[in-house]
């Protein structure tokens, strides 16, 4: 069973933050913050991603969380603060 799963690092080294953008992207996660990516992964991808990160971030510094989440869960309680929608976009433009 698939779950949105949801990943959040905090890492210094650029170089090793660039690649663990690139391997959640090559995961089929998309970018939802500047260090959060989401997308849906079964356990096993799950796994997998974890050694993949654990593997490039090694013994620098830094900290990643992958949480799954039960999609219920984030429908019912999502809450988006000061998102601009797109016709607000346009009326700030003219």
């Amino acid at each position: 069973m698939e779950l949105i799963t949801l990943v959040i690092y905090d890492i210094e080294d650029d170089r090793i933050r660039q690649r663990v953008s690139e391997i959640c992207k090559d995961y089929g996660l998309e970018r939802i913050q500047y260090s959060a990516f989401s997308g849906k992964l079964s356990r096993n991808r799950r796994e997998e991603l974890f050694l993949k990160l654990s593997k490039v971030v090694g013994r620098q510094t830094g900290k990643i969380i992958i949480q799954p989440l039960c999609e219920k869960d984030v429908k019912d309680q999502k809450v988006i603060v000061n998102e601009k929608k797109s016709d607000d976009l346009a009326e700030e433009n003219k």
